[in-house]
């Protein structure tokens, strides 16, 4: 975790949106980040003192299953916050819906391995993030599990993505192309990576005005 934590505050960023971290970890992350943080717990969390004592002993045997939950994170102020469960079989599938004192709502979701299940939680999620954030610019990122997924037409850009992970965004635009960020720390002598999927950064402004 400390490698994490220090990797992830030494990046600049104003949001960042984590899926699938241990419940225990968004808290002091944002403390050593200088953020606000919201969490939302998704799967695999019974037992969780139990599960939270084996993953910090076998880390690599336990995996995700020492629990879960998604994280937004901000450096400003979260208004509002709201966790929407999308699915609970055959996995509690859970997304995050947050109001920044900036202007801007920001959605953090982790879907469904199943492309079907995926699919379907994704086209809710639209209609409630899109309804929730009203005409306040809009950015909704996370793994979710299709790598062409669709999205309402004329309504969101397409912003950042690799494989499964997209960032997409209405009412904002790239400032500068969207970056796949490090994901290494050498331990030891040895390079480890710190998640199993590489970090996307993208840097976002309100859309230029057009010049008559």
């Amino acid at each position: 975790m400390a490698e994490f934590t220090a990797r992830l505050a030494s990046w600049e960023w104003d949001v960042a949106l984590l899926q699938e971290v241990p419940p225990w970890w968004p808290a002091p992350i944002a403390r050593a980040a200088g953020a606000e943080q919201r969490a939302a717990l998704t799967s695999r969390n019974a037992g969780l003192f139990v599960r939270r004592a084996l993953a910090r002993r076998w880390p690599d045997l336990i995996k995700s299953n020492g629990g879960g939950c998604n994280a937004i994170l901000v450096r400003g102020s979260i208004i509002e916050h709201r966790a929407v469960r999308l699915r609970t079989w055959p996995e509690r599938r859970v997304a995050q819906l947050a109001r920044l004192r900036a202007g801007a709502c920001v959605v953090s979701f982790h879907a469904s391995a199943r492309a079907a299940l995926a699919a379907e939680e994704l086209q809710r999620l639209w209609t409630q993030a899109l309804a929730w954030a009203g005409r306040a610019p809009l950015i909704l990122g996370g793994d979710l599990n299709l790598r062409c997924p669709e999205l309402p037409a004329g309504e969101l850009a397409h912003v950042a993505w690799r494989d499964v992970d997209h960032v997409f965004a209405r009412g904002l635009e790239p400032a500068a192309e969207a970056q796949r960020l490090d994901r290494g720390v050498l331990l030891a002598g040895t390079r480890v990576e710190l998640s199993d999927h590489v970090p996307l950064a993208v840097s976002l402004r309100e859309p230029s005005a057009e010049v008559s």
